[in-house]
């Protein structure tokens, strides 16, 4: 157990020796073990949004095993999926990288025309006989259905942490009252990095934020208080700072598919503000397997400070 580690398990005093053990389970595995620092691997796209969109471009991503094998010969701290894909492999590969089971879902069939609520697919029970490491749940701040998903993530998180298993929320912001320029603007991503954390998450993982400012009441603050969003950086260190002042996990996703230097440029702005890793799918799996080891493996570089 390195010093980062320990020091890191320290912020989550409250929970109990199940949950700081999978916490230093996932920190402790792969290519950036110790560090504090953590890649992982999502494959939720085919439930989100079909399989064409998700696997096309790389038709060996309709196998669950391929992304198993992925996540373990790039290095990466865990692999989370929904129920389907886990349980497709668990047995193949049981105990051979940290597992996140993805409890909620929603798919793109229908298309909503209020706000956005996912639905429950699995359980604590499924994520402990699969032998997870933890669970993953989204909320999406700003809908008019947040207080369901409120409510829901305070009852699986209970039961969660009770098991022994830590808990990630992905906290996307989205609803009527936002634009769509605001899902991703620095005031709501700080304020969804929040409430993720005051929901008793772990790790939190966000989208990385630009210098839009959505709420004309945070705007004033802003811009009294001299807060800077002008580089990525700087708005990073901004949302891992509205995570308890930095004391919770705050891992940015990859976001939509873009060209490789863009990526990694956004990446070293990143980790340079104090990011904690990334969380990164679609950029990573519909490439060539060879080309997608290559890409976690910088990415995993570049939080360790060996970016060359």
């Amino acid at each position: 157990m390195t010093p980062r580690v320990r020091e890191i398990l320290s912020w989550y005093g409250s929970e109990n020796p199940g949950v700081l053990t999978n916490l230093a389970r996932m920190m402790n595995h792969g290519r950036l073990r110790g560090t504090g620092k953590m890649v992982i691997l999502p494959v939720d796209q085919g439930f989100e949004h079909g399989p064409a969109r998700s696997f096309a471009k790389n038709p060996d991503g309709y196998d669950p095993s391929y992304h198993f094998n992925l996540a373990i010969e790039s290095g990466c701290n865990a692999y989370a999926a929904p129920l389907g894909f886990i349980e497709a492999c668990a047995r193949e590969y049981a105990g051979e990288i940290p597992l996140i089971l993805k409890v909620n879902n929603s798919e793109s069939l229908y298309k909503v025309k209020g706000d956005p609520i996912s639905a429950l697919t699995s359980s604590v029970d499924d994520a402990l006989r699969l032998g997870c490491a933890a669970i993953g749940f989204t909320i999406y701040p700003g809908s008019s259905e947040r207080k369901t998903q409120y409510e829901e993530i305070a009852h699986i998180s209970n039961e969660a942490k009770k098991a022994g298993l830590p808990v990630v929320i992905w906290s996307y912001p989205r609803g009527e009252n936002l634009s769509k320029e605001g899902e991703t603007a620095i005031d709501v991503i700080a304020y969804a990095a929040q409430i993720a954390a005051q929901l008793g998450a772990n790790i939190i993982k966000v989208k990385p934020p630009t210098a839009h400012i959505e709420q004309p009441e945070a705007k004033k603050v802003y811009e009294s208080q001299g807060i800077r969003v002008s580089s990525m950086s700087d708005r990073a260190k901004h949302v891992v700072e509205s995570a308890f002042n930095g004391r919770r996990i705050v891992i940015f996703s990859g976001g939509e598919a873009k060209g490789t230097e863009d990526l990694l440029n956004e990446v070293r702005e990143l980790a340079r503000g104090g990011g904690f890793g990334s969380i990164m799918g679609r950029n990573a799996f519909q490439r060539p397997k060879a080309d997608a080891i290559q890409l976690l493996q910088q990415v995993m570089d570049i939080f360790a400070g060996n970016d060359k």
